[in-house]
């Protein structure tokens, strides 16, 4: 075993002037294992060349993507963390084949990306962007001319009712909401306990006043939201997605938009990252939008950062890590001295 344990960070943690633009992410933990020394890669968006990932013991890894090709070279490679819950830029068939673990970081990311989507319901409902505009304009007098929508008694139905999707719930609460949800995976008896009526999709839709999309990004959760999908929606209900944009078709939905057959969008996310100028849901009416950022704070960089680390640390001193996505990787030679 090398005299140290080298842990690479994708270069997208960082600014272009070389600052680490999240602030604190728990980096002092590195700093002060014993052993342990840590650097930047020069990659910050694309796939991973598989030189930069040559020698490394760990990564924490942002948007790069690792494939099987930035592989080639990791033969030291034993874990790589996500800083956050989403792992479709990774391939997890490679990692598992050369017995690498892909950690994820499910408890830190709740509650930020919770507060987001609440955030996002609350902003769009209450038109704030085009009440935000009728200040900055001078056209006080316009305001009767853009009511928003309350929330309470109406019902916000989710499209996938995980980690994530759960704590939402709980901050719903006090708002006096009914909630429901599409989630073929959902334990029905912590559903219940949470007041969350599980449904299935078409009904779930056809039903809901907010529709909250949360669930992870898989083969089949895939443009699940598609323009049938929507055309089950209410005209006068919204769209919220927190997840990933190719859960939902992006196209139905500004076609939904422009046509009036619902009533608003808060995308985080989007089909592609960025969206192209010429986008139709850039020109779409009753949108918000956010560079996949609503979320981004220091608590989210704080935790993310922690749990990522710790999930590191543990692998280096032979301890399985929590949240690991692969975890029949354990059976791998290259593993067996972890406990």
């Amino acid at each position: 075993m090398a005299s140290t344990f080298q842990v690479g960070l994708t270069g997208d943690f960082l600014t272009p002037d070389g600052r680490i633009g999240w602030g604190d992410i728990g980096l002092s933990l590195l700093t002060d294992a014993p052993g342990v020394e840590y650097r930047f890669l020069e990659v910050t968006a694309g796939e991973i060349p598989p030189e930069q990932l040559a020698g490394l013991d760990a990564l924490v890894g942002l948007l790069p993507r690792v494939t099987a090709r930035s592989l080639e070279n990791a033969d030291r490679l034993r874990v790589v963390a996500r800083f956050g819950v989403g792992y479709d830029n990774v391939d997890v068939a490679a990692l598992t084949a050369r017995g690498t673990l892909l950690t994820i970081t499910r408890d830190a990311v709740a509650r930020p990306v919770a507060q987001a989507a609440l955030a996002l319901i609350l902003a769009v409902s209450h038109r704030l962007l085009d009440k935000d505009r009728l200040v900055r304009e001078h056209r006080w007098q316009d305001r009767l001319d853009f009511m928003g929508t309350g929330i309470t008694g109406r019902t916000v139905a989710f499209v996938g009712w995980g980690n994530i999707g759960r704590t939402i719930s709980g901050y719903l609460a006090p708002f006096g909401v009914r909630q429901t949800a599409h989630d073929p995976y959902a334990d029905p008896g912590t559903a219940t306990a949470a007041g969350v009526e599980l449904g299935d999709l078409d009904t779930v839709l056809g039903g809901a006043d907010f529709v909250v999309v949360t669930a992870a990004l898989t083969e089949e959760t895939r443009n699940l939201v598609d323009a049938a999908a929507i055309a089950r929606m209410k005209p006068s209900a919204f769209l919220v997605n927190v997840a990933r944009g190719p859960i939902v078709d992006q196209g139905a939905v500004a076609a939904a938009l422009t046509e009036g057959r619902i009533a608003g969008a808060a995308l985080d996310v989007f089909r592609d990252e960025p969206p192209a100028p010429d986008d139709p849901i850039l020109s779409a009416p009753n949108t918000l939008f956010s560079p996949h950022a609503t979320c981004w704070t220091d608590e989210l960089a704080l935790a993310n950062g922690t749990s990522a680390i710790r999930a590191v640390l543990d692998v280096r001193d032979g301890k399985r890590p929590r949240d690991v996505v692969n975890p029949e990787a354990f059976d791998h030679p290259a593993l067996r001295e972890l406990r």
